[in-house]
């Protein structure tokens, strides 16, 4: 099978849904392992992974909803501020939605985020809000090694009681990360952040959340 590498999947067709990072951040360290094109099966959507999916919601529920996100990306900050919390209330507290949080970095300060985020690996999502909630006070740096050096401090004055090199090092992640990335441009052509998937279809201008309602509405 052919090998696409992690720098040339980092090679992607110009994103617009989010700010480009402004540092070279295109790059994996050096322990990075390459990914198989067949990572992800031509007949499923979900990455073989020991690495749990971040979500929330009943996954029973009739309307499920991968969002393709990158942790850096202010558009996907904004969307965790003004549209999810309605989103919550309205459909995923009252078991209609089922959500998953999916992995699409756009530089290497968010795959390192992306480890922390998985780093507990059980599903919860606290630790991706947090981020996203607080993004302006931890995305600061001119290089990765600023940056790194930003969200270990960041995190190392939360409440989560990390082990902040034990996240970064983690392979597995890593891998799980890459494979959702390989998803979201392989099957669901997401070009922008953040993309949401509708029962497999993608929906378009997911921070306009008066569209979003009324078209989940239509599917309950």
């Amino acid at each position: 099978m052919k090998k696409i590498s992690v720098i040339i999947l980092f090679i992607f067709l110009n994103l617009t849904g989010c700010d480009q990072p402004k540092e070279d951040t295109s790059k994996l360290n050096d322990n990075s392992k390459d990914i198989k094109e067949d990572s992800v099966s031509q007949d499923t959507t979900e990455p073989k992974s020991n690495i749990k999916a971040i979500f929330e919601g009943n996954k029973n529920a009739k309307i499920k909803i991968k969002v393709f996100e990158s942790l850096t990306c202010s558009h996907c900050a904004d969307f965790h501020k003004n549209v999810y919390p309605n989103l919550k209330k309205d459909f995923i507290d009252k078991g209609h939605v089922y959500i998953e949080f999916r992995n699409f970095p756009l530089d290497m300060a968010a795959m390192n985020a992306s480890k922390i985020a998985h780093c507990k690996n059980d599903g919860n999502p606290e630790i991706l809000h947090y981020l996203f909630d607080n993004q302006k006070q931890w995305v600061k740096g001119k290089t990765i090694e600023e940056l790194n050096q930003s969200i270990k401090k960041f995190i190392e004055q939360s409440s989560f009681k990390l082990d902040i090199e034990a996240c970064l090092s983690n392979i597995e992640a890593e891998e799980h990360i890459l494979e959702d990335r390989i998803m979201g441009a392989k099957i669901f052509k997401v070009e922008a952040t953040p993309t949401l998937i509708i029962n497999g279809e993608k929906f378009d201008n997911p921070s306009n959340y008066k569209k979003l309602k009324k078209f989940i509405e239509k599917l309950i």
